[in-house]
C-alpha cells in the first residue's frame, strides 16, 4: 500500500497516510476520473469502510481529497451517523487531520497560505474555493481543459466520456448544464475541468 501511495501523494505525506488508513481499517481504491467528484467515502454492507479517489489529480489534490474522505469516516465514527456530510463537525475533523500536512516538505511554499486560508472554514469540496483550486490547477500535467466557469453561457462541452453538454444558468454554487444527448440536467463544480467545443 504504502508504494501505491508514493505514487500519487507526496513522499513526505505517505508514512502518515499510511497510518491513517491502517488505524480505520480502510480501503482504499484508486478509480479513473469521475468528473462530478474527486473522492467519495462510503461503509460498505460488509461493515467495511471504502474510499475512492480519481486517479488523474495531482498528488496536492490527491492529498487533500484523500483528507477530506477519511475526515467523513473519522467524524461519523466519533459523533455517529446522523451529522450532515459536511456539517460543524466534519468541518473540525477535516482541520484536525489536516493541519499536521500543513508544511513546506509536503506542499509547496506558495500554496501553504492558500490552505491555511481554506481550512480556517473547509468547504464541502476544495472545488469552490476559486483561489485555492486556479493555484492547485497549476501542478496538473498540461491540458487543453477549461473550468466550468470559463465556458459562455449557452457554450457546449465535451467531458472525458465524450458526453456532450450545453452550459446554463449559474445556481447557487454550482452550474446546470444540459447533457445535449438526453436532455438530462446535471449540475457541475464550477471548477469541474473539460473540454470547450467553440461553436
Amino acid at each position: 500500500m504504502q508504494e501505491t501511495l508514493e505514487k500519487y501523494i507526496p513522499q513526505a505525506s505517505v508514512a502518515a497516510i499510511f497510518q491513517l488508513i491502517k488505524e480505520h481499517k480502510l480501503h482504499l481504491k484508486i478509480v479513473n476520473e469521475r468528473v462530478t467528484r474527486h473522492g467519495d467515502y462510503r461503509k460498505m454492507p460488509n461493515g467495511q469502510h471504502q474510499i475512492t479517489v480519481n486517479a488523474s489529480l495531482n498528488s496536492y489534490r490527491f492529498l487533500i481529497t484523500l483528507i477530506h474522505e477519511i475526515a467523513h469516516l473519522v467524524a461519523f465514527k466519533k459523533y455517529g451517523r446522523l451529522i450532515k456530510p459536511h456539517g460543524e463537525e466534519w468541518k473540525f475533523t477535516f482541520q484536525k487531520l489536516m493541519l499536521p500536512f500543513l508544511r513546506p516538505e509536503i506542499f509547496p511554499h506558495q500554496l501553504l497560505p492558500l490552505l491555511a486560508l481554506h481550512f480556517k472554514n473547509p468547504k464541502a469540496s476544495s472545488d469552490t474555493d476559486t483561489k485555492l483550486s486556479l493555484a492547485l490547477k497549476q501542478y496538473d500535467p498540461d491540458n487543453d481543459k477549461n473550468f466550468i466557469f470559463e465556458i459562455p453561457l449557452g457554450g457546449k462541452f465535451r467531458l472525458y466520456n465524450g458526453k456532450i453538454f450545453k452550459r446554463g444558468n449559474k445556481r447557487v454554487k454550482r452550474y446546470e448544464c444540459v447533457e445535449l444527448a438526453t436532455g438530462k440536467m446535471y449540475l457541475f463544480n464550477p471548477n469541474a475541468e473539460v473540454e470547450y467545443i467553440p461553436a
